[in-house]
């Protein structure tokens, strides 16, 4: 990608980059499924309905070749303050095989005491000896993936479970005690009407955890969906099907006390999902397993996607072989990542990452989003966090004055339009999508920034 950035602003990001380059967090993948859903495009592997844990050497050798890996990454920083088990079916591990991982984590790497150790797991893939063996191993919070509570959606999707075997599984979690637990749903299944979606919606809010993930389907290619199904056409909903299903989420969870904080995801008061915040604050991590991505010193690596290409990987000594990130990566990195959290970017560190001149530019073409309510702006300075609209405020401290120490000026008129004012992005505060408009058009926002920055810097260019 060509610069946007100027050379002296590059060195900027790189230092900035290079202070937050000790990861302390760890992706775990293990890729183990009874089956394929329809929609999945992940790097798994399916072992079928009777195997599992130990009883599967599958299963076995892959623990092997993982803790081999882990054994061979160095440590880079501080002790891991969380952990999380993706896949795939965690839950297809023994306690036996979970201990043996862990324990090869914490004697690489150490884990904190308070850590967050997270687990995927499936409806229909553990008992109470499980649970209760998985909770004594160190984990602190499980993801329950039930994705929907009508047992015709779950058939068409592909998932192993019913729902009878989901409200199974939460009663077996409410004999154990998680601090925290999550359900993961999927709007926009094929055949799925607004009244089931509302039924689903209403059923997690019965059950209670204190985590929801809502996830939209995508028809990611070369998956049985992308064979059956076009996105927008029956019987896959329409778009403004879509678009009353997120708003539905949004409507019922809030309303029932989760805290949308980000465009996927809503938690109940402290129990927000840390480690996937380290994604969204665009943070290191390892990443360990087949098809497991990992960013660690600047550099972004996704490991061979099948068994085979993986061990062979490990065995050759688990060689990284990618190129630091760009300044400019970073940047559009940071702008993606950081907008999705309700809270958005913080203004005085964005200034201080990547100067005023192009933040100046990333405000020319949000300004059309703002005025649609699609972004905001939140000022902490004046008002505790409140959106941006008294004029005095909008006049107040702009990047250009900060960039040449001068005092900002502008209109003293109360009757003048603050959009017309807002030319300059405040030096504090927050930038941040609205919900749930702007987080439903993120992509479109997203989209238009990364074309018009990529714009300009051809323009400077040709100068």
């Amino acid at each position: 990608m060509s610069s946007i950035l100027s050379s002296e602003q590059l060195t900027t990001v790189k230092k900035e980059a290079a202070s937050l380059n000790k990861p302390t967090s760890a992706y775990i993948h293990i890729p183990f499924c009874r089956r394929r859903c329809y929609y999945c495009d992940f790097a798994i592997s399916v072992v079928g309905d009777k195997l599992s844990g130990e009883n599967s050497g599958t299963i076995s050798q892959y623990v092997e070749e993982l803790c081999k890996e882990i054994q061979a990454t160095p440590k880079l920083g501080a002790s891991l303050n969380t952990v999380f088990f993706g896949g795939g079916t965690p839950s297809l591990l023994s306690v036996k095989q979970l201990n043996r991982i862990l324990e090869v984590v914490d004697k690489q790497f150490g884990i904190a005491s308070d850590a967050e150790i997270s687990m995927e797991i499936d409806p229909r893939t553990f008992d109470l000896i499980q649970l209760q063996g998985y909770r004594n191993a160190g984990v602190n919070r499980i993801s329950l993936g039930v994705q929907a509570f009508q047992d015709e959606l779950l058939k068409i999707s592909g998932r192993s479970h019913t729902v009878a075997d989901i409200f199974a599984a939460v009663e077996l979690i409410g004999q154990v005690a998680f601090p925290s637990f999550s359900i993961d749903l999927i709007s926009g299944l094929p055949y799925q009407t607004l009244q089931q979606w509302q039924e689903s919606l209403e059923k997690v809010v019965e059950i209670a955890p204190t985590h929801v993930s809502v996830y939209d389907l995508i028809v990611e290619p070369v998956t049985a969906f992308a064979r059956q199904y076009q996105p927008g056409v029956k019987p896959l909903p329409s778009d403004e099907m879509t678009v009353q299903m997120y708003k539905l989420a949004q409507q019922i969870l809030t309303n029932a006390g989760y805290e949308h904080y980000e465009i996927s995801n809503y938690a109940q008061s402290g129990h927000q999902c840390r480690h996937n915040r380290v994604y969204w604050e665009n943070l290191p991590y390892y990443g360990f397993g087949m098809g497991a991505a990992s960013y660690v010193e600047g550099k972004r690596f996704t490991r061979p996607r099948t068994r085979q290409e993986y061990y062979k990987w490990v065995e050759s000594g688990c060689q990284i072989d990618s190129e630091e990130l760009s300044a400019n990566d970073i940047l559009l990195e940071t702008l993606m990542l950081g907008l999705r959290l309700a809270e958005g970017l913080d203004l005085s560190t964005l200034l201080q990452q990547f100067g005023a001149e192009t933040l100046n530019e990333i405000w020319t073409c949000l300004q059309p989003y703002y005025q649609q309510g699609w972004v905001e702006i939140l000022d902490e300075e004046y008002s505790g966090l409140q959106p941006v609209m008294v004029h005095q405020q909008l006049c107040a401290g702009s990047i250009n004055a900060a960039a040449t120490q001068t005092k900002p000026t502008g209109c003293t008129s109360l009757t003048c339009d603050p959009l017309d004012e807002l030319n300059n992005l405040p030096t504090s505060g927050r930038l941040k999508l609205t919900d749930p408009e702007g987080f439903l058009f993120s992509n479109t926002i997203l989209a238009a920034l990364f074309e018009q920055l990529e714009t300009n810097n051809n323009k400077r260019r040709m100068r």
